[in-house]
């Protein structure tokens, strides 16, 4: 819901006199401030901008407070599963799905989204059924949580470099790492997110 400019003036005075302040100014402030014939003019603006998310109803004598909005969000391609198969194209993300993540969770570079299947890193609470968010590039320091094309196929594994031998290892302590001893190796993303639904 958006604000008409009147509307967005009162926030803002709202907001500055909070800042200033520490408490939310009274009807009577604002009425004088903005020369307003009666307080049900200020009620009027108080209860829209509550409807429109920015303030919320508080116990104090002032009866509202500034409200915590929500983080803005932003879309990212959904680019497949993380198993074996083919080649991800992490470069091309027309005509995927897209998924709605917080902008903080990708605010670094490309990112894209990839859905878990197994239990390979169940120790780290990467599940069976979660989408991680990976941030697209192709380095990656030891211990960080990658997605890896290995032999063509996908896999989401810790990585580490010892000296010249790189290897994948698990969260699960059933499994053993994955040696990467030639053959095509190469690092699509680290993952900087993780999203699940609960189903019951």
């Amino acid at each position: 819901m958006n604000l008409t400019k009147k509307q967005k003036e009162v926030l803002d005075y709202i907001t500055d006199y909070i800042e200033k302040e520490s408490v939310s100014p009274s009807y009577s402030e604002i009425q004088k401030y903005f020369g307003l014939k009666s307080k049900g003019s200020v009620q009027d603006y108080i209860r829209y901008i509550k409807q429109a998310g920015f303030l919320k109803e508080s116990k104090s004598s002032r009866g509202f407070e500034l409200a915590s909005l929500p983080e803005p969000m932003i879309q990212i391609p959904v680019l497949g599963e993380v198993a074996a198969g083919q080649p991800l194209d992490v470069g091309d993300d027309q005509g995927q799905d897209l998924i709605a993540v917080p902008e903080s969770m990708a605010f670094k570079g490309k990112c894209f989204a990839l859905n878990v299947k197994g239990n390979s890193m169940i120790e780290d609470c990467i599940m069976d059924g979660d989408i991680i968010v990976v941030r697209s590039q192709k380095v990656a320091k030891s211990g960080e949580t990658v997605v890896a094309l290995v032999d063509g196929g996908a896999t989401v594994k810790r990585y580490h470099k010892k000296n010249n031998r790189i290897e994948l290892h698990p969260a699960n302590e059933a499994l053993k790492p994955i040696v990467v001893r030639g053959g095509d190796f190469k690092i699509q993303g680290i993952v900087v997110g993780l999203i699940r639904s609960y189903k019951y």
